[in-house]
């Protein structure tokens, strides 16, 4: 395999598994009965955003867009692989071979821009979640969240990093 092939697999990998590692996070919260994003809902909202509709009201209340929940969880894999494309641009293909935690840390945190900058607004739920009952708690979570992503970014980078070599 090609030098840029292999580091674009584990750009992939790096991205998914982070990704896992969020949503196990997710679950462990929901059996906590902490509320979480429902994956459809951002399945709706993307669906919307591709027929041209950027904001909602509320996105729980805009009409259902046909399998919302696979374009939701597709979304979402996908996205965690371009932040795991964005951690590896930033600090070059060296870092997938000899991973260290602080980039991808925050990374893993700056990637909280998107859900409090630009989903959560265009979702109906304001600008860092000030339109719900909770915002700092959301905020909260939100930074939790987020932080599970940057630990599994780099958790499995130093897994792979072996088969980088």
């Amino acid at each position: 395999m090609n030098p840029l092939a292999r580091d674009l697999l584990h750009v992939a990998l790096i991205g998914m598994a982070a990704t896992a590692a969020m949503d196990l996070w997710l679950l462990l919260l929901r059996r906590l009965q902490v509320p979480t994003l429902d994956f459809a809902l951002m399945g709706r909202w993307v669906g919307h955003l591709a027929r041209g509709r950027w904001a909602h009201a509320a996105i729980a209340k805009s009409a259902p867009i046909p399998r919302e929940r696979a374009l939701g969880w597709g979304f979402h894999y996908a996205t965690g692989i371009a932040f795991a494309g964005l951690l590896v641009g930033i600090q070059g293909a060296g870092w997938v071979r000899d991973p260290s935690w602080l980039p991808a840390l925050s990374v893993g945190l700056a990637t909280l821009a998107a859900p409090l900058f630009v989903m959560q607004p265009a979702m109906g739920a304001g600008i860092a979640a000030s339109r719900t009952a909770t915002p700092l708690r959301n905020v909260a979570r939100s930074v939790a969240n987020h932080a599970v992503f940057g630990a599994g970014l780099y958790l499995a980078a130093l897994v792979l990093a072996p088969l980088a070599r």
